[in-house]
């Protein structure tokens, strides 16, 4: 088989909230005939983002052609899990055209293209690029996530913490693989916002890598895809925080799922979620809601002291209005605090 045969991946990694799975669904909507097959992996026990994608409407994408990997980082378990759901999309007929991996918010890229030099996947797939997505507010704020500012303020006023933040080391790692950088939210940044963004990303930056900027996920496919980079015989030579470890971990990180009853009033939901992120340490909060009297599944994401809300799609015949809402934070944040803030 030769190297024009394999089908090119596109990995689409960046943190906790940056857009990813907005800017996975903007590719699936534009797809133009193309067969595109995702592979999403999540930290936490419920495929929030699978269900998004799922969710998105379009024809040409339906449930076969998403493989979720839930409850484990995609890194950390490319054997097992990885391996598995490749060969099963490589399995289908017709032959998918493009394959769109999200990673988790926690994931390092770099393992994971490294698993594409193995004799067993080298010779059916290449990584056509590594995009990373990145949260420009709150990168213009100097945090590579929103709420980190307990944190800081904690490791600022003790010496005796270590200077690196791990959020910190996952988001440079991130992005010292990337091959193509997504600015997202561009629509709430300022000329002042870019610029404090972008520097930031250059910082992190070991080469030159270009930036593109996006609002809801909106970048031309010409851009995303077809990079041809065969990111896997490079990988190695990009250097990381974790290269001379032989494992890692993510003890830092910790999630929570919350059932919810069916609800009233969406903005109330949206209230509580709100001031649930503003608990110390929550990184992120996703889920879905049932709404009394209304035939469509509500869909609430909040990333810091921002909070969106919609329907969706409409409730499945026979599936269970049954609410969920994901809360993912660093270790030891104050679960009853959340608890009480959205539940009461």
């Amino acid at each position: 088989m030769t190297s024009l045969a394999r089908v090119p991946c596109t990995i689409v990694t960046g943190f906790l909230g940056a857009g990813k799975t907005t800017l996975i669904r903007h590719v699936l909507e534009n797809a133009g005939g193309k067969r595109l097959a995702v592979i999403v992996n999540e930290f936490g026990d419920v495929g929030i983002d699978g269900e998004i994608l799922k969710g998105c409407g379009i024809e040409s994408c339906d449930e076969t052609s998403i493989v979720e990997l839930a409850n484990g980082c995609l890194c950390c378990t490319v054997a097992d899990d990885f391996v598995p759901a490749l060969d099963q999309i490589l399995a289908r007929a017709p032959r998918v055209d493009h394959i769109l991996i999200e990673t988790s918010g926690l994931a390092l890229p770099k393992p994971l293209v490294q698993a594409f030099q193995w004799p067993a996947i080298k010779g059916r797939v290449t990584v056509d690029g590594v995009i990373a997505v990145v949260d420009g507010p709150a990168l213009a704020e100097g945090r590579v996530a929103p709420d980190l500012a307990a944190l800081d303020a904690q490791r600022a006023g003790d010496e005796s913490l270590d200077h690196d933040d791990p959020v910190e080391e996952v988001f440079e790692d991130q992005i010292a693989c990337a091959d193509l950088v997504v600015l997202s939210k561009s629509d709430l940044l300022d000329a002042a916002g870019f610029a404090a963004a972008e520097k930031a990303v250059a910082g992190a930056l070991p080469r030159a890598v270009k930036l593109v900027r996006a609002s809801g996920g909106r970048v031309d496919l010409a851009v995303l895809l077809g990079l041809g980079v065969g990111a896997e015989d490079v990988i190695d030579a990009r250097r990381t925080h974790h290269d001379d470890e032989e494992d890692h971990d993510h003890d830092e990180f910790e999630s929570i799922v919350l059932a919810l009853p069916e609800i009233a009033d969406p903005a109330a939901l949206a209230a509580r979620v709100v001031k649930a992120a503003e608990t110390p340490d929550v990184l992120r909060v996703k889920g879905f809601a049932a709404v009394e009297g209304k035939p469509l599944r509500l869909l609430v994401q909040g990333v810091g002291p921002r909070v969106s809300h919609h329907f969706d799609r409409a409730w499945n015949a026979g599936e269970a209005r049954r609410g969920a809402l994901v809360v993912i934070g660093l270790k030891g944040f104050d679960r009853a605090a959340v608890e009480q803030a959205i539940l009461g």
